[in-house]
Formats: C-alpha cells, sequence, structure tokens
C-alpha cells in the first residue's frame, strides 16, 4: 500500500494502475469506510483512498478543531483491507496560496443540510472536484448516510460532465441501529443509548407507509413523534423529500421517497435517513 502526501506523487502513481475506484475520506474510519473500499477494489480491482479533513465544509462554529483524527490507526485499517493508494494531502497541498476558486450546486444545496450550514456543500463540491482530478479514478464510492452530499456530488458530476461514476453504497449500522459515523465518538453513555432514536424515527415512518400512508405531513409527523419521546433529542429537520431534488413532498408516489432527520443529541449533531419504496432501488448502485 503506498502512502502519498502530494498531487505530483498521486498523478506519478495513478500510471501504475488500470482501473482504480475512490473512496474519499476525513479519516478516523470505520466499518462502514472499510465496506466502501472492500466494495471498491471487488468491482474495480484496486483502489485510492483520501483522508482529508477538508476545513472549507466546515463553519466557523462547526467541530474541525475537535473532529477526530488517528492517521496510524486508519492506514492499519486500510491496509488490512486491501486498499494500493492513500492520499494524505496538507491542506497546503490541496489550497495551495492564492487559491480562490469554489464549486458551487445550486438547488440541491439549497435545502435540509444547505439550511443549516451555508456554504457546506460548496467546500465539499469544491475538494471532490479536485479529488477527482488529482487521482483520476474510475468510479468513487460514497455511503448513504450522507445522502444529500451524494445528490450533489451526483449532480456535479452530471453537470460537469466528469468522467467518474459516483456510486451510493447502502449505510452501514451499529447491531442497535445507529447509523455508524465518526462523530458517534463524541457521545457520553447515556447519549449513545439516546442516539437510537433517529433510527427508530426513520423506521417508524417506513412502518407507516409500508401500511399505505402516503401522506407526508403524517410520515413527517410520524418521525416527529417519536423524536419528541426522548428528552435528549433536539431535531433541526425532519423530511419527506425526492430523493434527487430534495424537494419536500406531499404525497409520495410510486417513486418513493427519502426520509431524513438531522437531530442533536447533547453537543453531537447526528443525521440520518432511509429510502422509501422504489426509491432505493434506482439511488443505490
Amino acid at each position: 500500500m503506498k502512502v502519498l502526501t502530494t498531487r505530483a506523487e498521486v498523478r506519478e502513481a495513478r500510471q501504475a494502475f488500470g482501473r482504480l475506484g475512490f473512496v474519499p475520506t476525513m479519516g478516523y474510519l470505520h466499518e462502514g469506510h472499510l465496506s466502501l473500499v472492500r466494495a471498491a477494489r471487488a468491482r474495480m480491482g484496486a483502489v485510492a483512498v483520501s483522508i482529508f479533513v477538508n476545513p472549507t465544509q466546515f463553519a466557523p462554529t462547526d467541530d474541525l478543531a475537535r473532529y477526530p483524527r488517528d492517521l496510524e490507526r486508519d492506514l492499519a485499517l486500510l491496509k488490512a483491507a486491501g486498499c494500493d493508494l492513500v492520499f494524505t494531502p496538507g491542506v497546503e497541498e490541496i489550497y495551495p496560496a492564492g487559491f480562490s476558486t469554489r464549486v458551487e450546486v445550486d438547488g440541491v444545496t439549497a435545502p435540509l443540510e444547505g439550511a443549516v450550514r451555508p456554504g457546506h456543500f460548496s467546500g465539499v463540491a469544491t475538494v471532490v472536484l479536485k479529488l477527482f482530478n488529482i487521482v483520476r479514478p474510475d468510479a468513487a464510492w460514497f455511503g448513504q448516510k450522507d445522502a444529500q452530499q451524494c445528490a450533489v456530488l451526483r449532480r456535479m458530476a452530471a453537470d460537469l460532465d466528469l468522467p467518474v461514476e459516483v456510486i451510493v453504497a447502502p449505510t452501514v449500522r451499529e447491531p442497535d441501529g445507529l447509523a455508524m459515523s465518526s462523530r458517534n465518538v463524541y457521545l457520553a453513555p447515556p447519549e449513545r443509548a439516546a442516539a437510537v432514536v433517529l433510527i427508530r424515527a426513520l423506521r417508524a415512518a417506513e412502518a407507516a407507509f409500508e401500511t399505505g400512508e402516503r401522506n407526508a405531513d403524517r410520515l413527517r409527523e410520524v418521525m416527529s413523534d417519536v423524536l419528541a419521546a426522548e428528552p435528549l433529542a433536539r431535531p433541526d429537520y425532519v423530511s419527506i423529500a425526492n430523493p434527487d431534488t430534495l424537494a419536500e413532498l406531499e404525497t409520495v408516489d410510486a417513486r418513493g421517497a427519502l426520509a431524513s432527520l438531522a437531530v442533536r443529541i447533547g453537543s453531537t449533531r447526528l443525521i440520518d435517513n432511509l429510502l422509501l419504496g422504489d426509491a432505493a432501488q434506482k439511488w443505490l448502485r
């Protein structure tokens, strides 16, 4: 496994590979990340991973300084997962002096996380486009947990004619259903116990949908009622939306919907989602 820190090193190393899969990460890896690495390697034959805590996607009030980092641990996990190339640049390598360009994806970035975290998706799109240009993968893997990010990156890839397939893999969960996240380490034991309210709320909406409920407001109410019963949960939003545009729905038709939410448990903000109906068949690939 090659561990590289500069753009020039990556571009030189890329020449040794034919088809290459890619998994961009911010490090502090868990089984969700590793499942993407294994999937990319199985399909493409070789896989590259980036580890870069991207400052441009954090607001001044976000947790950039305390975001968990453990490069030595991450590299050991990636080696065991069969990773071929790891790109671990410093901030100055991605954003050298004089850098002044940002990528803006309109529409799909406006609601949900975009409404709560202005500028976040511009930072995400900018760094991912840079990483695509440096690594030059044939396909890149992302987790469903960050569904809005996936929708943004698919839109960017389509609009800019990028020769990279954006693949979304199902969320990997803890045994009790909590979506795996690097930020779960922030949760104190009582908060960790309370955090399962996210998947409970989503599954309640899924159960209502599967028994015939198609009114989107009612599905949102089902989620909100579950969250209201947990004293430690402070919701930012609950959503029943079109999975591609993220426009809120009035009625869920045969195409299905994305049920998503963001909830603060203590000082930690968690997100999660489920795809309802036929949406999963189209969206996960």
